[in-house]
């Protein structure tokens, strides 16, 4: 498939700015297992859509404060996305620049300039960048901002740094949230367990190349960024103990897609597992893991909008996209979401 086949038009308009009042509060479109229509739902309807048995598995990743506006050594100014954090004292940025910094220039952030770093090196398009702390993350929280996404035009304010964050988030490492996440509170995961529904944690720390543009249209020629992921043992027995007593293995969002999926890519099931993850999926790929997704709305021309439509079946999900927008349903991060089973169970 071309990269031109997953374009769809999308009022402006319809790109969430805010997240809604509650968060629970959003729309969901369900799409019918036997692909005969689509239901205009709530989030707050999901339990219902939930099984005695099924495994809900969540990304418990947490966003760190990646985004820093600071001055190189010469007096210019310069934005950095901290596209991971290293160890103690060192971290992977995008940087923005009139011109870019070289190995060895000396860069300060923050209001003050009291974070200040020294360029070590230039990978591909991401800078290495040696900060003067032994405490990177304290860092940035003291001095970075929320990244919210480019799509989001407005700046992050104080009621973002608890709504683009699950209730649940705990590992640090992430430049974005695991949006599909952002719907539950305290009072939804407990519908769920009182549904007889089992939940667990994956963690797949979301980098900032998920907004990147895929830049050539035979997909085959696309080489996808990088994530780090962590598969636990619990989280592995989980998924065995599920299959073994006919529950679904059910993905709260993409990056849970990507992480069992890696975890099961060597043997078919899924295993523990740490490291990186560069899956890439497209129509045509067979599932191992996962049998039913919940996700947001995605970018036109996205990879993340290429694993729904290969998880859910390319016609199934394009026209699923022009009834939201058709409905008037409010798009990506903060948006509404949609309720999958996967293609294997359309019949």
């Amino acid at each position: 498939m071309k990269l031109s086949d997953f374009s769809y038009v999308l009022p402006p308009e319809l790109i969430a700015q805010t997240p809604p009042a509650a968060r629970s509060g959003g729309r969901m479109l369900v799409v019918a297992p036997d692909a005969t229509g689509f239901g205009d739902a709530r989030v707050t309807d999901l339990p219902g859509e939930l099984r005695a048995g099924d495994l809900l598995v969540l990304n418990d990743t947490r966003v760190i404060r990646a985004r820093l506006h600071g001055v190189k050594d010469s007096g210019g100014r310069i934005e950095a996305m901290i596209e991971r954090v290293q160890d103690h004292s060192r971290a992977l940025a995008q940087i923005r620049a009139s011109k870019t910094p070289k190995p060895g220039g000396r860069l300060s952030f923050g209001a003050d300039g009291a974070l200040t770093a020294t360029v070590i090196a230039k990978h591909d398009d991401l800078y290495e960048l040696a900060f003067d702390t032994d405490d990177l993350l304290a860092a940035l929280d003291a001095h970075g901002e929320l990244p919210l996404p480019p799509y989001i035009t407005r700046k992050a304010g104080d009621d973002d740094d608890a709504r683009y964050q699950t209730v649940w988030a705990r590992e640090p490492g992430a430049v974005a949230a695991p949006t599909a996440s952002l719907h539950f509170d305290e009072a939804m995961l407990a519908a769920i367990r009182a549904k007889g529904v089992e939940i667990a944690f994956a963690t797949l720390h979301v980098g900032a190349g998920t907004f990147q543009p895929v830049r050539v249209d035979d997909l085959a020629q696309h080489r996808m960024h990088a994530e780090r992921v962590t598969v636990s043992a619990a989280l592995a027995h989980a998924v065995a103990a599920a299959r073994a007593r006919g529950g679904r293995v059910v993905a709260a969002g993409t990056t849970v897609v990507r992480a069992l999926e890696t975890a099961a890519a060597e043997t078919g099931v899924v295993q523990p597992y740490q490291g990186e993850t560069r899956l890439f999926i497209t129509p045509g790929y067979a599932f191992r893991a996962v049998d039913a997704l919940l996700t947001n709305f995605h970018l036109p021309e996205s990879t993340l909008l290429m694993l729904v439509c290969a998880f859910g079946g390319f016609e199934r999900v394009i026209a699923a996209y022009r009834h939201a927008v058709e409905q008037r349903y409010r798009f990506f991060s903060y948006g509404d979401a949609m309720w999958l089973p996967g293609a294997a169970l359309a019949g």
